[in-house]
């Protein structure tokens, strides 16, 4: 059976052979849509494409499985591996079983040993946005327990796409891109901090040299899980090359008893032949469609780098106050409101209102939040445990690793894997949400995982956050791991909102933003106005430059507003209001990312599903390398509307003694064609500036240099 799935403009060809043959199913093609090909056309694909069989080889054509296995003939790496614990006999080769398609894009692949002790369930689904998922499930049917070592899925990726781009970074600085060139063998990232890490390789994209944003034809896979995991890139001598991914366990992590069963995570991949735009003109109506999120993103004020732990009361209120009179709608309390917790070196795990600092409990706070129109956040670390808490002292066999392993930012992990530890953790937040009218939870995670089973870990965070949406599922959570080292596609199936990184400087932002940004859609990624000099780096940033990076994005402000200026405050409100103003835009448009020969300009934006609007950011990371910049493109606009092109909110520094005309009157009147094939001339940003353009259709295009409602600037 040739099982043919399209959509979007993709296709994934797979042969599956007849039940109990020796050949497992392959995988033909996956890429641009072949069209509606007949019976007859796909056996005729399938006998085109059988290879030769090349000297000092195996004897039959090898060919490329999403499961592959050494007994097939296949010498990268595996993907299913494991023993039985008993007789330390490692798994028997697997044979096809049967397949079912669902529906018109899906397949289930049923795959056995020839004992039927191990049985093996593939789930391929091709969603309707050209999105690919692929996951297998494990089940024990035989009488020993099996140690699983991997169960992994690969696709393939064709000889052109030899460029590889995949993530690294640190903390502060996470999503930093590196390229190389696959040559043979294979470019494998695993990560092992029992979450993906702010080196996380995120996504895996393979495409043909010098792809970019906006060209280039690219294979890009994720996996969707928030602990350890491998992702790699693989080209064997013999001319194959796959991506692959999938968890990665820790020797006898998984040891499934008879009966027992391991689902693997989600290998989510995805095609484009229009670069890395056209993996998030994938992936984020995809996302979109299945998205926790159900009202708008409300502008937050977190409290965090305004008080730190100071939560003295009197300071608290004047900064609800300054919130509010800049249009804020949820006040987050940040770290410091539980019992004892003074620093960073205690009383995590003790979740209950600190009585000392917090007398009437958070009552009065909450009085006070309410009273001005907004509503309230709280901040948790629900997986971790201080050494100097009520919790451990009580419990020290709640603690992974026990008190033998180092800490980490003076903290170690809580077993959430122990039933009793679990109960607690689950009542005390539960009894928070009780009592408070909490509409949401900044869930923290400082620490990696030394020790212990992260599948397990991971397994009960999915378990804790589902169990706890469902009681209160009006309460929305924020994924953050000391800034952005949990974002993936595993955590957001659960969370409204992700913490993109623990800096707030917008010089890094841009960078940040702007790569998370390729998978996740930009409603999630929570994007704060710092103060002028940040946290993080000692940078000083103008308000304008702050205010345009937080633009793009779930919007807040982490900043004592009560120290800001008559002036700053001003720019700050008119930022809120003009955010708030667009955000249905900026939360349901396409993201574009323009590609620039000059490394210290960018030009992003978001266009609105019907092409009505858009809104550009114009940004200048560094000086720029000519006096005069190239013009400024608005790509992805419909090239056959007009649009109107103003100048929005605060002015940027700008180094000229002249402007383009169309700045100096702040706006200028094109054919879209005209603005995406060649641009407007570009403004002469200082460095660490940007300006934002608000884009409008004034009507459809008319003749170039004719329409009375077109405007031409020298």
């Amino acid at each position: 059976m040739i099982q043919h799935l399209r959509a979007a403009g993709s296709s994934l060809v797979l042969d599956v052979p007849v039940r109990g043959g020796g050949d497992l199913p392959a995988v033909l093609h996956w890429g641009r849509d072949l069209g509606p090909l007949d019976d007859d056309s796909l056996a005729g694909l399938a006998a085109a494409l059988v290879p030769a069989v090349p000297p000092s080889a195996i004897d039959t054509p090898l060919r490329m499985s999403i499961l592959p296995t050494r007994e097939q003939g296949w010498t990268g790496r595996p993907g299913f591996e494991g023993f039985w614990s008993g007789s330390g006999e490692p798994a028997a080769a697997l044979v096809m079983a049967g397949a079912e398609p669902v529906g018109d894009r899906a397949i289930r692949l049923r795959l056995a040993d020839a004992a039927g002790t191990l049985a093996v369930t593939t789930d391929v689904e091709l969603t309707e946005h050209g999105v690919l998922r692929v996951r297998s499930t494990l089940e024990n049917r035989g009488d020993d327990t099996f140690v699983l070592g991997a169960l992994d899925a690969s696709l393939p990726a064709p000889n052109r796409a030899r460029e590889v781009l995949d993530f690294t970074g640190l903390w502060a600085h996470e999503r930093r891109p590196q390229r190389l060139t696959l040559g043979h063998g294979a470019w494998t990232r695993e990560t092992r901090h029992g979450r993906p890490g702010h080196d996380d390789p995120f996504l895996l994209v393979a495409g043909t040299p010098g792809f970019g944003f906006r060209s280039g034809e690219v294979w890009a896979t994720h996996v969707a899980w928030s602990g350890d995991k491998r992702q790699w890139a693989e080209r064997q001598a013999l001319g194959h090359a796959l991506l692959g991914g999938g968890e990665l366990l820790a020797p006898g992590e998984v040891r499934l008893a008879p009966g027992g069963r391991y689902t693997a995570p989600w290998l989510v991949a995805a095609w484009s032949d229009a670069g890395l735009d056209g993996l998030s003109d994938r992936f984020h109506p995809w996302i979109r469609s299945w998205s926790t999120i159900r009202r708008a993103r409300p502008v937050v004020l977190n409290t965090w780098e305004a008080v730190y732990f100071d939560h003295d009361h009197a300071t608290l209120n004047r900064l609800v106050d300054a919130a509010a009179d800049v249009g804020v709608e949820r006040f987050v309390l940040d770290d410091g409101w539980f019992t004892g917790r003074t620093d960073a070196a205690r009383a995590l795990g003790d979740w209950t209102v600190d009585p000392v600092a917090w007398p009437d409990g958070l009552h009065p706070l909450v009085e006070r939040v309410h009273a001005r129109g907004m509503e309230l956040g709280l901040w948790v670390e629900p997986e971790m445990v201080s050494p100097d808490s009520d919790l451990a002292r009580a419990h020290p066999d709640w603690v992974v690793g026990g008190s033998s392993l180092p800490t980490w930012r003076d903290q170690r992990t809580l077993d959430l894997g122990h039933p009793d530890a679990y109960v607690h953790v689950r009542d005390a937040l539960a009894a928070l949400l009780d009592e408070y009218p909490i509409t949401s939870l900044k869930w923290d995670h400082n620490r990696d995982l030394l020790h212990g089973s992260a599948h397990r870990q991971t397994t009960a965070l999915y378990r804790l956050i589902d169990e706890l949406r469902a009681r209160f599922p009006a309460v929305e959570i924020e994924s953050c791991a000391s800034g952005g080292a949990r974002i993936d596609l595993g955590i957001l199936e659960r969370v409204d909102r992700v913490w993109t990184s623990d800096t707030n400087d917008p010089l890094e932002r841009q960078g940040i933003q702007r790569w998370t940004g390729v998978l996740v859609p930009p409603e999630y990624l929570g994007g704060h106005l710092g103060a002028p000099r940040a946290h993080t780096t000692g940078r000083v940033a103008s308000t304008g430059f702050r205010c345009a990076t937080a633009m793009f994005g779930s919007a807040g402000i982490e900043w004592d507003l009560t120290r800001a200026g008559a002036d700053e405050l001003d720019e700050v409100r008119a930022w809120v209001a003009d955010h708030v103003a667009r955000r249905g835009l900026l939360h349901s448009g396409r993201v574009v990312r323009a590609d620039s020969a000059d490394p210290g300009v960018l030009v992003h934006g978001v266009i609105a599903p019907d092409g009505s609007a858009a809104l550009f950011a114009v940004v200048a990371l560094a000086a720029a390398e000519a006096a005069l910049p190239a013009p400024v493109r608005l790509i992805g606009l419909d090239p056959e509307r007009v649009y109107r092109v103003r100048t929005v909110g605060a002015p940027p520094l700008l180094v000229q003694a002249a402007p383009p005309p169309w700045l100096a009157r702040g706006e200028a009147t094109l054919p879209g064609r005209v603005l995406v094939d060649v641009g407007l001339a570009a403004p002469l940003l200082a460095p660490e500036n940007a300006v934002l353009l608000a884009v409008d259709a004034v009507g459809p295009a008319g003749p170039i240099g004719l329409a009375d409602d077109v405007t031409f600037d020298p």
